[in-house]
């Protein structure tokens, strides 16, 4: 397990979903550019209630920060190539509007 902090934008819409043991999830996909100039895709599914919120308030194409553990992986693509993705298991989401509104509180102007 790798504890990241990674940036990007979703990719669609978040949805929600219902395990066997009825708790609620939900899963995102977010493009995050890699080191060479390449963007990944990061497949994020998040079970902590005020996250979820959280994520299925976002848009397609919102920028997003994610923390969470990250799991590396391989797969095939449509023509047979081999591309690298990610899975987070998210913990913390911040935008945008987080910073705006953390930054005033910090300035006493909430």
């Amino acid at each position: 397990m790798i504890d990241a902090l990674t940036a990007g934008r979703l990719y669609g819409a978040a949805k929600q979903g219902t395990g066997k043991t009825g708790e609620t999830y939900t899963t995102a996909k977010v493009k995050v550019a890699a080191g060479n100039g390449d963007t990944l895709l990061c497949n994020v599914i998040a079970f902590d209630e005020k996250v979820q919120e959280q994520l299925l308030a976002l848009d397609d194409g919102d920028s997003v920060a994610m923390s969470g553990s990250l799991t590396p992986k391989v797969y095939q693509d449509k023509t047979g190539d081999t591309r690298p993705t990610i899975d987070l298991v998210c913990h913390a989401v911040m935008t945008p509007y987080h910073v705006q509104r953390k930054r005033q509180a910090m300035l006493g102007q909430e």
